[in-house]
């Protein structure tokens, strides 16, 4: 594919990029580094998770998560080691959970809402994926004000398919643009040993455009068309997520291979630069 795509809803073809040709036109400009402020961080250094930067989003495990994906989320699946953070996804059932909701997998869903949420700026995170068919981890952004999806907006930073083994993700979804209508709005870059090594995957939001970056590469931007919060939701405070479901509509598309237990989700550092 090309190094880099640009996505608009003016295009005809405004769904994520699977056999529609995007047309390729120069990016906007971004601030450079040395424009930004770093404003918030997490290096995962000591032992323990920062519960001042991140919350464990438990609040669907009797329900069961949507999408129909598979997986118990708890806190017991995460470690702070040598200067990363660890999400580690296991094959089980959650052992003695007051809100198990019968699934037999575990993984953890961490989130920033409610401890802090940024409205435009540059979002970095680099991370390396688990490999394996069921898979689907994620870094992503929601509306820290909630209200009913997709109206307040999403924006999907990277996410990852385990049977797309070289490929990552970035989509964002809006009341006029969303998986649910098949409407969507994304591009994919592939990238050979998606899932060997850790990469880079970078955000530039500002109150025109939004930009993802892997590895300093920009493959996905979003313009502001002027036509209101349908189409751009994106003027409001958002909230991280760093995740790894397990199967789903879309990550358990084909299977769960059940070979692939333990995996592990591993996050060198989360930086926030406005």
């Amino acid at each position: 594919m090309p190094k880099y795509f640009y996505v608009s809803p003016f295009l005809l073809c405004g769904v994520i990029l699977s056999g529609c040709a995007a047309t390729q036109v120069p990016l906007p400009n971004l601030e450079t580094s040395s424009e930004l402020s770093l404003v918030w961080a997490d290096e995962f250094e000591g032992d323990r998770l920062d519960r001042t930067r991140w919350a464990f989003d438990q609040h669907r495990n009797r329900a069961g998560w949507y999408n129909n994906e598979r997986q118990y989320y708890g806190p017991d699946n995460v470690r702070v080691e040598d200067g990363q953070l660890h999400i580690d996804i296991r094959q089980e059932r959650p052992s003695g959970a007051s809100d198990d909701g019968g699934q037999t997998y575990t993984s953890a869903r961490l989130h920033t809402k409610g401890l802090a949420a940024w409205q435009y700026g540059r979002v970095e995170a680099r991370v390396k994926v688990p490999c394996g068919t069921g898979l689907w981890p994620a870094v992503w952004m929601l509306p820290e004000a909630g209200g009913k999806w997709p109206d307040g907006g999403e924006i999907d930073i990277m996410e990852y398919v385990g049977f797309q083994p070289d490929t990552f993700h970035a989509t964002v979804h809006t009341r006029d643009y969303n998986h649910a209508q098949g409407t969507e709005v994304g591009a994919k870059i592939d990238q050979p040993g998606a899932c060997d090594r850790f990469h880079t995957h970078r955000l530039d939001w500002t109150a025109d455009a939004i930009t993802v970056s892997l590895d300093d590469t920009p493959y996905f931007t979003y313009l502001n068309d002027g036509a209101g919060p349908g189409s751009w939701p994106f003027d409001q405070p958002f909230h991280l997520l760093l995740n790894v479901a397990v199967g789903g509509d879309w990550g358990g598309r084909e299977g769960i291979d059940p070979e692939i237990f333990p995996a592990t989700m591993s996050v060198d550092y989360v930086r926030i630069y406005q």
